[in-house]
C-alpha cells in the first residue's frame, strides 16, 4: 500500500489441534472484525505510510476521490462522478455534498488541493510524493523549483476539483485509490503537528474513525456516523492487531481470536487446506518478491558480475516448492506477468540449465576477485519474523559453494524500513505489492531520486527510457519503451527477484464481504458476520 512491503507469511512448523473455526465476533450486541494485520504501523499518516500494514487501516479511516469495491474495482468515493477532456489532459471532480469529516465538517475540493500540495512539499519528504508526478507541475514543486500553486490543481467550488496532467496517464484514476493522495484535515494538523494521527486528535472521512492506538497490541477504529455510506456499514468496530508471526496469527485464528489473518505458516498449509478448507483462500496478487542490492557509491554490490553471479546461483524452484510450498510463478523480472497490457522481458539466463548457470556464476565471482579460497562476505537483511527466516537462509546455502560467506540480520518492520530508506544494508528483503495495475508502479521503483529506490540504483539509459514511457500518449508504444527500460534493468542484474506471489489468507466463514482480489484490497466497510 503503499511501499506496499508486506511481511509474507512462510515459514516454521506448528503443532497440531483440532481446529474450531474462528466465530463471528459479537460483543454487546455489536460487529466487532478482528484482523491479524502484520507489523505494527509506523504512521496513521496517509501521506507518510509505505507499509501495506498501514494501507489497510487507511482504507478504512479515509477515502479518496474513488474507493475500491469487495473486488478490487474503482468506485467513486468523495467523487460521485467525474469527467475526463478528450486529450486526457483534463479531469473535473465533482465531490458528493454529504461527504463529512468525522467532526461533521464537510470535505471539500480545497482538502485535496491542502493535501496534495502538502505530499509534494519538499519539506514533508513524502515516499509517495512521485507517484503524483503526472499532475501538471508536481515535480518541479517536489524538487522545490516551483511554488505549491502552481500545481495543476484548484477547486473551482467547494464540490469541485479541477486537475491537469502533465501528460494523458491511463492509470490516473485508478492511482487515486492509493492513500497517498487521500484528503487530510489541515485544521488537525495545525493545531497539533506531527501528533495529530494519535486518537482525539485524528479527524477522518472514511467508514471509521479512529478510537484506540495501544502501541504493539491493537489499533481500534469505531463506524464513523459522519461517513456519507454510514448506513450500509454493518461493522461497529474494527480492531487491527499488530501480529507479525504467522504461526500465532494462525492460533488466535482457530481459538476464534482473530477473524481474519493474511498468511499461513509453511509448515501448516497442507494441514490448513485439509482442516481449514472453508476459511482459507489462495490466489494471485499483483506483488514481486525481491532482494534489493545496495549499488550506493563504495559497495561491494556495485560490481554488475557481483549481480549476476548472486542471480545465476539461485534455485527459485527449490524456494517455492520446499520451503514456502505455494509453487508461485518463478521471478526472473521485476513486473509481474499479471500486470495489465505488458509484455516485458526476462533475465537472458531463463533458459539455461543449472549446470551452465553455476559454470557462469563462478566465472563471474572468479573475475571479480572472490572464491572459495577469497570468499565474498555479504550482510542480508530481512524483518524479524520466524515465517520469512527460511528463505535468506536457503540464499545463504544456495551462494556457499561460489565463495560467498552471508550473515544474516533481522529487525522488526519500522527499523527495517528505515534501514532501507536509509541505505544501511548491502542485501534487503524488499517485496512489492502493486498500488495500481500498471508496470510503471513497479519500474518506477528504480529511477534515479525516487525515495522507494532503496537500493540506490542509477542508469541514465533507465531514467531517460523511463521518462519517454511516462510522455508516450499511445498505450502500445508506452508499454514497448517500459519493456526497453526493464530490459536496461535486467541487464544490469539491478534486483534479485524470486516469485510472484500466490497470497493466503484465512477468513472466517462467519465473515461475509471479503473477497480475492489482484489489489489486495480488503476494506472493512463492506464485510458483516452472518450466521454460517
Amino acid at each position: 500500500m503503499t511501499i506496499r512491503q508486506f511481511i509474507a507469511g512462510v515459514g516454521c512448523a506448528l503443532i497440531a489441534l483440532t481446529p474450531p473455526l474462528a466465530a463471528a465476533a459479537i460483543e454487546d450486541g455489536k460487529q466487532v472484525l478482528r484482523r491479524a494485520n502484520g507489523a505494527e504501523p509506523s504512521t496513521l499518516d496517509p501521506q507518510l505510510a509505505t507499509g501495506s500494514w498501514e494501507s489497510s487501516i487507511l482504507i478504512d479511516l479515509f477515502e479518496g476521490l474513488v474507493a475500491r469495491d469487495a473486488a478490487g474495482n474503482i468506485v467513486p468515493g468523495v467523487a460521485a462522478s467525474w469527467e475526463r477532456s478528450d486529450d486526457g489532459l483534463h479531469y473535473t471532480f465533482h465531490l458528493r455534498e454529504d461527504a463529512k469529516w468525522s467532526d461533521g465538517e464537510p470535505v471539500t475540493a480545497g482538502d485535496f488541493v491542502y493535501a496534495w500540495r502538502r505530499i509534494l512539499s519538499p519539506a514533508l519528504a513524502a515516499p509517495y510524493a512521485y507517484m503524483l508526478f503526472p499532475i501538471q507541475g508536481a515535480e518541479a514543486v517536489n524538487r522545490g523549483d516551483q511554488p505549491v500553486d502552481t500545481l495543476g490543481v484548484t477547486a473551482s467550488d467547494p464540490h469541485t476539483l479541477e486537475v491537469t496532467l502533465e501528460r494523458p496517464t491511463g492509470y490516473f484514476i485508478d492511482m487515486l485509490g492509493h492513500p497517498s493522495t487521500f484528503p487530510v484535515p489541515e485544521r488537525a494538523i495545525d493545531t497539533y503537528g506531527s501528533d495529530w494521527t494519535k486518537p482525539g486528535n485524528l479527524i477522518s472521512n472514511g467508514a471509521f474513525t479512529l478510537s484506540e492506538w495501544v502501541s504493539h497490541d491493537h489499533i481500534a477504529a469505531t463506524r464513523n456516523p459522519e461517513f456519507h455510506d454510514a448506513e450500509n456499514v454493518a461493522l461497529d468496530e474494527v480492531r487491527f492487531l499488530p501480529i507479525d508471526d504467522a504461526r500465532a496469527a494462525l492460533n488466535r485464528f482457530r481459538a476464534g481470536e482473530v477473524d481474519m489473518a493474511d498468511s499461513v505458516p509453511q509448515g501448516r498449509i497442507e494441514w490448513a487446506r485439509e482442516n481449514l478448507s472453508e476459511a482459507l483462500h489462495e490466489a494471485p496478487i499483483l506483488a514481486t518478491f525481491y532482494f534489493a542490492f545496495n549499488q550506493r557509491d563504495g559497495s561491494v554490490l556495485n560490481d554488475r558480475r557481483i549481480r549476476e553471479a548472486l542471480n545465476l546461483a539461485l534455485r527459485r524452484q527449490v524456494i517455492t516448492r520446499q520451503i514456502t510450498r505455494l509453487d508461485q510463478p518463478s521471478a526472473f523480472s521485476l513486473v509481474p506477468t499479471a500486470i495489465s497490457d505488458y509484455d516485458g522481458p526476462r533475465f537472458a539466463f531463463v533458459d539455461d540449465t543449472m549446470d551452465e548457470r553455476l559454470a557462469r556464476a563462478r566465472a563471474l565471482l572468479e573475475a571479480a576477485g572472490y572464491g572459495p579460497q577469497n570468499p565474498l562476505h555479504l550482510t542480508l537483511d530481512t524483518i524479524t519474523n520466524p515465517d520469512t527466516k527460511r528463505i535468506p537462509v536457503a540464499l545463504a546455502a544456495m551462494w556457499k559453494p561460489l565463495g560467498v560467506e552471508v550473515t544474516l540480520q533481522n529487525s522488526d518492520a519500522a527499523v527495517y524500513y528505515a534501514k532501507l530508506r536509509q541505505g544501511d544494508f548491502q542485501i534487503g528483503m524488499a517485496p512489492w505489492i502493486a498500488d495500481y495495475d500498471d508496470a510503471s508502479n513497479f519500474l518506477d521503483l528504480f529511477h534515479t531520486g525516487v525515495p522507494n529506490n532503496h537500493s540506490g540504483y542509477s542508469n541514465s539509459e533507465y531514467d531517460s527510457l523511463m521518462d519517454e514511457a511516462a510522455n508516450t500518449l499511445d498505450a502500445s508504444g508506452r508499454s514497448a519503451t517500459m519493456a526497453r527500460a526493464e530490459r536496461v534493468l535486467l541487464d544490469d542484474y539491478a534486483l534479485l527477484p524470486l516469485y510472484f506471489y500466490i497470497k493466503l489468507a484465512l477468513v472466517s466463514p462467519t465473515l461475509e464481504g471479503w473477497e480475492a482480489n489482484p489489489m489486495d484490497d480488503h476494506p472493512s466497510r463492506w464485510m458483516h458476520f452472518t450466521e454460517h
